[in-house]
């Protein structure tokens, strides 16, 4: 006997729903470029600050070129034409050579025939008379690259001078040629080229006597390696040192006596000094891209104006006695001054440089310590540029921004 089980039909099993479309695929994110170092020597035109050597290569090139005195071993040309490339001429061909320095002849002179010797060369003076600088234009023209630099700072240490290590391959493979770091110095030694050290009274004095073998026995040792590297004919030193500012390391007389000490100057005249503040205003401002700004000429002897007679701690006449703000008042920090009321009058003003584009500056420069300068730029302003004629727009704007 058969047993059947009588249930209900099963209902029909409601039908699946599609599959849903997939999402499109999502490509993976692009794979960045790798990071590219910019070319080792760019244009420059390209740079805010190109050296030396790369701003003024053709007035080089043609000096090189028309030179033919004796030259110091490995010297790039003779030290007459040196002389030339800083003070500035005409060559034979037509070729101008703009100066670089304004400022005694002699003592460039000095400076450049101290190079030809063995003794290492100090420019001294207050700051901004134009030290860097000058060191700077000595190296392009000696041997053709002023970045062989060494910055003196309150925390320059011994390797920056004599030579440092690579420490991921010294500790891989032990001290060798290969993991040693050359200093600016060690490389200018064994290229035979110039060194510069900035600031050198910056320096600790233990670390400024690594200087004395160098400069004596023109020659580097290196216990570790078992080696020493001596000097290649024309190599140099040149240091520069200031004695007005804190924080200065006075220099041992053992390594005073390897320098030639060259002490550059406040410029002698206002003309003088009005003609380097307006060159290098022009300079600077075709380097920064600057709008040009019609006659800035009578800012800045104003401003030198001021300067000179604040520094001085007499008015030009002679007649009035003054303080004098704890400041240097350089003809650097009047470029300063003269450059940022360029920047404001053209992009902030109508492009003609007027008093109130160059008064905050100015009151940045003479107000170092703002409550003894404070007093001393007020009795400046009242005594002298309120009485002065044509002077009353800048007594206004200075006095405007003094608050």
């Amino acid at each position: 006997m058969t047993i059947t089980t009588d249930t209900a039909p099963a209902a029909p099993s409601p039908a699946a729903p599609p599959p849903a479309t997939p999402p499109p695929a999502t490509p993976p994110p692009a794979t960045p470029p790798p990071a590219t170092l910019p070319p080792a020597t760019p244009p420059p035109a390209t740079l805010l600050r190109p050296h030396a050597e790369q701003v003024y290569a053709d007035e080089l090139a043609a000096l090189v070129a028309a030179d033919d005195r004796p030259r110091p071993p490995s010297w790039r040309m003779s030290p007459h034409a040196v002389v030339t490339y800083l003070l500035g001429g005409a060559l034979a061909d037509g070729t101008v050579i703009t100066p670089k320095y304004v400022g005694p002849r002699r003592l460039i002179e000095v400076a450049v025939a101290t190079l030809a010797t063995d003794r290492a060369l100090l420019l001294l003076g207050v700051p901004g008379t134009a030290k860097t600088w000058v060191s700077e234009h000595l190296a392009a023209a000696v041997s053709g690259d002023s970045s062989l630099l060494v910055q003196g700072t309150s925390g320059t240490a011994e390797e920056t001078i004599r030579y440092g290590w690579n420490y991921a391959r010294l500790l891989a493979e032990g001290p060798s040629r290969a993991a040693l770091v050359a200093s600016p110095v060690m490389t200018a030694m064994a290229e035979g080229r110039i060194a510069r050290v900035e600031e050198l009274t910056r320096i600790p004095s233990d670390v400024q006597d690594a200087l004395i073998t160098i400069l004596s026995e023109k020659s580097l040792p290196v216990p570790e390696l078992g080696i020493e590297v001596q000097a290649a004919k024309g190599f140099s030193v040149i240091a520069t040192a200031n004695d007005r500012d804190r924080g200065v390391n006075d220099l041992s007389s053992a390594l005073r006596r390897r320098f030639n000490t060259v002490v550059l100057p406040l410029p002698a005249s206002e003309d003088e000094e009005v003609g380097i503040v307006a060159r290098r205003v022009e300079q600077l401002g075709r380097a920064l891209e600057l709008p040009e700004v019609p006659s800035a000429l009578e800012e800045i002897r104003r401003v030198v104006t001021v300067f000179r007679e604040l520094r001085s701690g007499m008015t030009a006449d002679g007649r009035t006695k003054l303080k004098s703000p704890t400041g240097t008042m350089s003809p650097a920090e009047a470029i300063s001054v003269i450059t940022s009321g360029i920047a404001l009058a053209a992009h902030f003003g109508d492009g003609m440089l007027r008093p109130a584009d160059v008064a905050a500056g100015l009151l940045g420069a003479v107000i170092k310590d703002p409550v003894t300068d404070g007093g001393v730029w007020g009795e400046y302003l009242e005594a002298v540029v309120r009485e002065r004629r044509g002077w009353g727009d800048f007594y206004r704007a200075c006095r405007e921004v003094s608050g």
